[in-house]
Parts: structure tokens; C-alpha cells; sequence
């Protein structure tokens, strides 16, 4: 008796705190679809995502979409358990009994058997011990057969088993991802740290040359607003607004308000449009992030205690001279 076969059933409803747009996002990049044919998954009717699953393909189908915020059950594919339809590994079976032949697994080039395909030359042993190495790292179930004609209704087709990134990628050098407001800060500091020296360089080189050194400034603080635009962006996009945002700055005193903003507001948590939430911090960046925070407060303090400490040594010196 073969064993039972399922199904993963969606009618359009999300699981909690899960917003419509964002679990339409996520089916369209789980399903690499557009999200023309995502929205015809949310009509109210029940639509089978995927048909013939074993238990274990099944359960991964589950966790990969209700992780997306898409509200599936599994349901007996009776149709699959009853069919009379030979499967296809049943097949290959059939096949391999009847007749000497081999078929290539990576180019499906028919030939005798043997240890090396004579159409694309991989040695078979070989090609299958490494997919069965990538098949432990990364389990993946087989797509359903592709139909001769698309139906604008039918439900997007592709394995959807991968499980989504738990954290974003970091990276400095560019406007994708998202950064907490301890990292913006932490990578702010850093960016001090590093540019500091090379200004002490520049005043070496003025000593010199006064035009070396106006270009070498000027290539410095080009170079200081782009990162400083990279880092704002992810910022931004933790939060989930544009980073085209980052141009309020421009604007007078709505611009520093806007500044502030940035280091209060928290990101969203899970994942937003702009990807999964950053990982968390590490105590370099937590340490970089209070020392960012030191500057303007030692900066308060000293606003404060210079002028009470000038007066104090007036007040002295005139003591003095009675």
C-alpha cells in the first residue's frame, strides 16, 4: 500500500500579526512570482498550492509558508493516495529493470550504463555524492510538473521548502538590508575612528602643499557622505520607511528633528519589505555605540563646567588682590 499523500491548502487567510502586503511580498519571493498572481491567492477560495507530498515535504511546506504569514493547512490529497498512475521513481524502476539503459542525472542524456556520461562527461558517482551533500544542507522536494498551457488562475509553482534568512546580511558598502539604532550609531563611531587619522595625514600634507591638501579633504568628505548615506539608508529601511527619506535632512531644523528620529524610533520587528532583521549586536558595536553617545554628552558638560571654572578663577583672583 503506498503511502499517504498530501496536499497544502491556502484560503487567503494570514496568521497573526501578520500584515496583507508583507505576506504578499514574501509568497512572491518564496514563489518567485509576481504579485499579480499572488493577489489571485486571496480571493476566499481554498487553492492547493502543492499536490502528491510526502509527510516530511509537507511539513516543510507548512513551516516555509506560515514563517511568510500565510495561514496553509495540510490536507490528504485523496486524489494523489488513489491514483492508479504509476510514480515516477515507480517508473524509473520499470525502466531500469527492462532495459540495460542509464539515464545521465545532471544533462538526462540516455545511454548504456556506465560510471561517465558521454554527452556532458560527469562521472556519476561523483555527481550524485554531491547532491546528496547539498540535499542534507538545504532539503529540497521535487516542483510539480510544469502544464502545457498557464492558467491565470492556477497557483504559483516553485519549491518553497528553503526556510527564509533568520538575519539580514551586513554590509556597509551599500543601500539593501536593515541596521539597528546601537549598530547605526556603533558604525558611525567607527567611521570617526577611522577618518581621524587620515584628517591628521591631510594637516601633515598642508604643511607641504595646501592644494594637495584641499583635494585630499575634499576626496575625504566625498568619501564620508556616501558612507554616511549608506548607513542612513539601512537605518531607514529597519524602520521600514524609503531610504529616500534620508533627503528631510536637507531641510532646515525639520532635519535635525529627522536625525533624531533615526536614533529613537525602533526597527519593526521579523521581517519588513526590505528583508529580514539585522543580527544582533556584538559588544564591539555596543561599545562603539556609547562612545558615540559620550561625544555630545562630554561636549554638554564642558558648554557647562568651563564657563562656572573661569569664573570660579576670577572670583579667586580678585580675592586675591584684596
Amino acid at each position: 500500500m503506498n503511502p499517504p499523500r498530501y496536499k497544502i491548502v491556502f484560503d487567503g487567510q494570514l496568521m497573526p500579526e501578520a500584515s496583507l502586503e508583507l505576506v504578499k511580498t514574501n509568497l512572491a519571493r518564496l514563489f518567485k512570482s509576481d504579485l499579480a498572481r499572488i493577489d489571485s491567492l486571496f480571493s476566499g477560495t481554498p487553492v492547493a498550492l502543492k499536490r502528491d507530498l510526502s509527510e516530511s515535504e509537507a511539513e516543510q511546506y507548512l513551516s516555509a509558508l506560515q514563517k511568510a504569514g500565510a495561514k496553509v493547512r495540510r490536507e490528504l490529497d485523496q486524489a494523489a493516495s488513489l491514483s492508479l498512475v504509476p510514480t515516477e521513481a515507480e517508473t524509473e524502476q520499470a525502466a531500469d529493470a527492462a532495459t540495460p539503459h542509464m539515464t545521465c542525472p545532471k544533462c538526462g542524456h540516455q545511454q548504456a550504463k556506465a560510471s561517465e556520461c558521454s554527452a556532458c562527461g560527469i562521472i556519476i558517482e561523483k555527481y550524485l555524492a554531491r547532491q546528496a551533500q547539498l540535499a542534507e544542507a538545504a532539503p529540497a522536494t521535487a516542483t510539480a510538473p510544469a502544464t502545457a498551457t498557464a492558467s491565470p488562475y492556477a497557483p504559483p509553482q516553485a519549491n518553497v521548502a528553503e526556510q527564509l534568512p533568520q538575519y539580514s546580511e551586513l554590509k556597509v558598502l551599500g543601500v539593501s538590508g536593515r541596521i539597528g539604532r546601537v549598530r547605526y550609531l556603533g558604525w558611525l563611531m567607527a567611521m570617526t575612528l577611522c577618518f581621524i587619522p587620515i584628517m591628521l595625514i591631510g594637516t601633515g600634507i598642508a604643511a607641504m602643499s595646501s592644494t594637495l591638501a584641499m583635494l585630499a579633504l575634499g576626496i575625504v568628505s566625498i568619501a564620508a557622505v556616501v558612507i554616511g548615506i549608506f548607513i542612513g539608508v539601512q537605518r531607514l529601511h529597519d524602520i521600514g520607511w524609503s531610504g529616500w527619506l534620508l533627503l528631510v535632512h536637507l531641510i532646515p531644523v525639520v532635519g535635525s528633528v529627522f536625525a533624531l528620529l533615526m536614533l529613537i524610533i525602533p526597527g519593526t520587528q521579523g521581517v519588513n519589505r526590505y528583508g529580514p532583521p539585522p543580527p544582533p549586536n556584538s559588544t564591539a558595536v555596543k561599545v562603539l555605540a556609547w562612545l558615540f553617545l559620550l561625544i555630545p554628552i562630554s561636549g554638554i558638560v564642558a558648554a557647562i563646567a568651563i564657563p562656572q571654572y573661569q569664573g570660579y578663577v576670577e572670583r579667586a583672583a580678585e580675592y586675591q588682590e584684596q
